[in-house]
Order: C-alpha cells, then sequence, then structure tokens
C-alpha cells in the first residue's frame, strides 16, 4: 500500500500551525495542533493529538522550515532529523503522536497536488464509516455509582447509536446487566496505560465480570497476568489492542495472534508504518477498527477516511467530535457516516453532504 503513494511528489513553501482548545464529555480541556503545508496553491493538514496541553503552547511560537522538493518518502526521511519539538515530551509517544500530524499533513498536501484523493492512489473506494461513541459512564451528582444516564441522553439525539465504553472495578452486577440492554461494542479495560488517571486496576474478578455480562462486545487492552489471563481462555477471539500496536512489529509481538485490532494512525507515527500496519492485518486476516484521540480538527476526517478506505464496516471509534461534547448537538451525523461527494487529498467532509 505505501508504494502506491511512496513517490508521490511534495513542494512545500511554508509551514505553520493552527492550536484549537475545547473541554470534553471526559472531564479535561483538550487541545491539539493543526500542522498546516503549503505549496503549489494547494494546502495539506495534519493533527498533532499529544496529550499535554503546554506542548501545544510552545509549538505555537516554534519555526519549523521544511520547504523544499520532496517525494512523500523523502519527505519522511527529512523528518527524521527535523527540530519539531522545542521542549522534549512528557512521554515517548508523543513523539509518534507529532510524526504523524506532519505526515499526515504532507500526505494530504501532495495527493490534493497530484490533484488525487487517497482512496484513487490506493484503488480503493470511499464507503459509509459506521462508528461507535466511546463516552464514560455518568455519575450522579452525589457521587453515587456510575450509572447509564450518558447513554440514555445520546439515545436522545440519535436511538440507534452503538458504544465503546470504559469499565472500572465500581460498576456493580446490577449496572452491568443494566448495560446488557444497549448496543456494546468494544470495552476498554485500559490494562497497559500507565498513564496517570487513565489506568485502570488490573484485577481478575473485574475482569471476569465484564466479560461474562456482555459476551457480545470485544475487550480491549487487557493486562494478562498470571492472575487474568484465565479470564480469556477459549475467549481469544474477543481480545483486541490498542496501546501496543505501533506498527507491524507490535502486531507480531502480541501474546497471541489477534482476531481485531485498534488502528490509531497517531500510535504509528509515518504513512509508511500506518499502510504497512493495515495491509500486514488485511494479509493475516486480522481485522481492524478504527480509533480515535479525541481529535478537534482535521485528524478525525483522517480517521474516518482511513476506516472508509480499509474497514467500513467496523466498530470504528471514530465519532464525529461533536460526540465529545458534554452536551451534543441533535445536528450531529447519525452512523453510517455518508462518505465525501468529492473527495481529494486524504478525504474530509464526512457525514457532510455538501462536501
Amino acid at each position: 500500500m505505501y508504494d502506491r503513494v511512496a513517490d508521490l511528489p511534495l513542494h512545500v513553501e511554508d509551514c505553520a500551525f493552527e492550536l484549537r482548545e475545547r473541554a470534553t464529555s471526559s472531564g479535561f480541556d483538550r487541545a491539539t495542533t493543526t500542522v498546516v503545508l503549503s505549496g503549489g496553491g494547494e494546502t495539506g493538514r495534519g493533527e498533532d493529538v499529544t496529550y499535554t496541553n503546554e506542548a501545544h503552547y510552545a509549538l505555537a511560537d516554534h519555526a519549523v522550515d521544511l520547504s523544499g522538493e520532496y517525494t512523500l518518502d523523502s519527505f519522511s526521511a527529512v523528518l527524521d532529523d527535523a527540530d519539531l519539538w522545542p521542549e522534549p515530551p512528557d512521554e515517548e509517544r508523543f513523539y509518534h503522536y507529532r510524526r504523524w500530524a506532519f505526515e499526515s499533513a504532507a500526505l494530504d498536501l501532495a495527493l490534493k497536488q497530484a490533484d488525487t484523493s487517497l482512496g484513487a492512489a490506493l484503488g480503493r473506494e470511499y464507503d459509509p464509516v459506521s462508528f461507535v461513541v466511546s463516552t464514560r459512564l455518568a455519575e450522579s451528582e452525589d457521587d453515587d455509582p456510575p450509572t447509564t444516564d450518558r447513554l440514555d441522553a445520546l439515545l436522545d439525539v440519535h436511538d440507534e447509536l452503538a458504544f465503546k465504553l470504559d469499565p472500572t472495578p465500581d460498576w456493580s452486577d446490577d449496572l452491568l446487566t443494566a448495560l446488557a440492554a444497549y448496543d456494546v461494542r468494544v470495552l476498554d479495560l485500559k490494562g497497559l496505560y500507565e498513564t496517570e488517571g487513565v489506568e485502570v486496576t488490573v484485577d481478575a474478578d473485574f475482569y471476569r465480570r465484564v466479560v461474562d455480562a456482555l459476551p457480545d462486545a470485544l475487550i480491549e487492552d487487557p493486562n494478562l497476568t498470571d492472575e487474568t489471563r484465565p479470564v480469556f481462555d477459549g475467549r481469544e477471539d474477543r481480545v483486541t489492542w490498542d496501546v501496543p500496536i505501533t506498527g507491524v512489529e507490535s502486531v507480531e509481538a502480541l501474546p497471541f495472534e489477534p482476531e481485531w485490532l485498534n488502528m490509531k494512525p497517531s500510535r504509528c507515527g509515518t504513512v509508511e508504518s500506518v499502510l504497512e500496519t493495515v495491509a500486514h492485518c488485511e494479509t493475516r486476516g486480522i481485522r481492524l477498527y478504527g480509533g480515535g484521540q479525541f481529535e478537534l480538527g482535521v485528524g478525525r476526517e483522517h480517521i474516518q477516511a482511513l476506516a472508509s478506505l480499509c474497514y467500513a464496516d467496523a466498530p470504528n471509534d471514530v465519532a464525529p467530535g461533536g460526540y465529545n461534547d458534554p452536551d451534543p448537538s441533535p445536528d450531529v451525523p447519525a452512523s453510517p457516516l455518508a462518505p465525501p461527494s468529492d473527495p481529494s487529498g486524504i478525504g474530509v467532509g464526512f457525514g457532510d453532504p455538501d462536501k
């Protein structure tokens, strides 16, 4: 797949940054940076989804000179030594997140300069994109246990939504029984995060209660220990991975061959790694679904575009950004998202009939 885009000519005249910020339904303020590359009368965009807001503030005033004539592949090689970080990131994974912003902006620009789209370059059609809504469950103002109130509020917006949820040990058996009435496609155990405030307790009893209560849901990122591994005996086909997936080598290093994986381009970093990983999984019969990073701008449409081309019918965690708002507007599109009628570059305008 990468060979189809690697030799695209790329002319870069200018590099600029656009900062965005927004409150989210998960209780934190999100900042991202759109990397804007321009040249030859065209503009390409990519989004840096680094989770440290200060890193975006520092980048806003940082000068990065990438002007020149390239192929997409040679531009990627130049990025290996480019000064993309005024200050070192808090976490190693953020290097990939920012790299993807520059790489996707370059791919977007190269495709537009060639007057084509990613779909045309790969020989694939943009299909309608099915999505799930990823959300935390609502808690009452009296600090009572989590409830299904958030799901009910979202179903008031669109009554056929499916969900990706983040279980926590305080989920009662009654809550799990109630959740069986909802269309829950993925349960993210977050067992492999080390970030404070994101990681979830690794406990075999907790895992078993969740896995047994929602038998049709995929189980993402369990932490497999001597105690938790037996929970998944005979149910390996439900286990899927997100945090470890950074390229083909990471797929091959998993404890067993998966049936499903969460594809987040930002985790892979480069266009080459993203497309090689997709191709590897297609060859091995590993099914993919798209994953999001609370994108605020074009990055959301880029992950929608990749899903549209490669895994459109999967439980894609690529819902329009409006679903991340504390109170989603009734105007947010329903699933599936209609593809753009006249795509260019990577492809933007999903769910918008006028694009």
